[in-house]
């Protein structure tokens, strides 16, 4: 009897110690880990929902910017943390599809990271500096023809959706601009604002901006129709390029091995603080839509369909990236 009254002790001090060394989660600032430089469309979502994310989960949400390598260093970064719920990832195609299909030797696999939500969608703002005199797609198409090699276009990295949605614009108009990458969309802009390039395939928060200040120039957005979002831009049927469309998205996730009830906690907190109007409402002044899935199984999903997509269209635009 004494001997059961000890080991029923033993056992009940050591669920106590187990239970205060693992407080519920969260208990700490969680990182979200953007890949791009600070003035970026990434940038621009992730602290628009940072804050009301933070108070939805009872823990700040803190931002690191860590810029490089079309975002892979971000999505390596966040792939190698412990699977405890603590690192969360803001990534689009380029890290989950597009970079993998063009270096296979990236320090992580798309199958080390586990999805939450789609958090936001839009479409790209083709836009041009002034100075060009360049007023319509189809006189940025005239000038490309007329001058092959001419003008250059400023993204945000090699693989990133500026990049690819430039070069299917190429290939399906016929022309050729010379490509300059930069390590995020606000660089990139800056460029193009100085005049040192001349077109961008611009995410919308990096450009709208310049282009409501009169430094930039908006000639559509390419989607297939105008955007409500940007009703004074051409949608591409309008512009004359009826068979090009390109969208692109920004998700969150975490490592692989995160345990289901952590990951269901951030999906339901990211979808109440996506749905706050204010969060709608300042993704909406730059051109993004909030968009969210029904569950991280429906997410996962989602960009299983859109790998193929980004794989291919990576493939067959012959970028590489080291």
């Amino acid at each position: 009897m004494k001997l059961r009254l000890a080991l029923a002790i033993s056992a009940l001090l050591l669920g106590l110690d187990v239970s205060a060394q693992a407080p519920p989660y969260p208990s700490k600032p969680i990182r979200l880990v953007v890949g791009f430089a600070p003035g970026g469309a990434a940038d621009t979502v992730a602290r628009a929902i940072a804050e009301p994310l933070g108070r939805a989960l009872g823990q700040p949400v803190v931002i690191e910017n860590r810029a490089g390598a079309g975002s892979s260093i971000a999505a390596e970064s966040v792939a190698r943390s412990p699977p405890d719920g603590y690192s969360l990832l803001i990534a689009s195609p380029a890290s989950i599809s597009v970079n993998p299909a063009l270096n296979p030797k990236l320090g992580y696999k798309p199958s080390d990271l586990a999805p939450i939500t789609k958090v936001s969608t839009s479409p790209l703002l083709i836009v041009v500096n002034p100075a060009t005199g360049i007023g319509s797609v189809k006189e940025l198409i005239a000038e490309a023809k007329k001058s092959p090699g001419k003008l250059n276009y400023a993204t945000s990295g090699v693989g990133a959706a500026p990049h690819l949605g430039a070069l299917s614009f190429s290939l399906a108009t016929g022309i050729q601009m010379v490509h300059v990458p930069f390590k995020g969309g606000s660089p990139a802009v800056m460029s193009l604002v100085a005049g040192d390039t001349q077109v961008s395939f611009a995410t919308p928060p990096s450009v709208l901006p310049m282009v409501k200040a009169g430094r930039l120039r908006a000639l559509a957005v390419t989607s297939p129709e105008r955007s409500p979002l940007m009703p004074d831009v051409p949608g591409m049927v309008e512009a004359g390029v009826p068979d090009y469309s390109i969208a692109f998205w920004y998700g969150f996730f975490v490592p692989a091995g995160t345990p289901p009830e952590i990951i269901r906690k951030l999906f339901d907190a990211t979808l109440a603080a996506a749905q706050r109007p204010e969060v709608k409402a300042a993704l909406a002044r730059e051109g993004t839509e909030v968009s969210l899935s029904r569950s991280p199984e429906d997410f996962g999903a989602f960009v299983a369909r859109e790998d193929k997509f980004w794989a291919q269209l990576a493939k067959e635009s012959g970028a590489t990236i080291d």
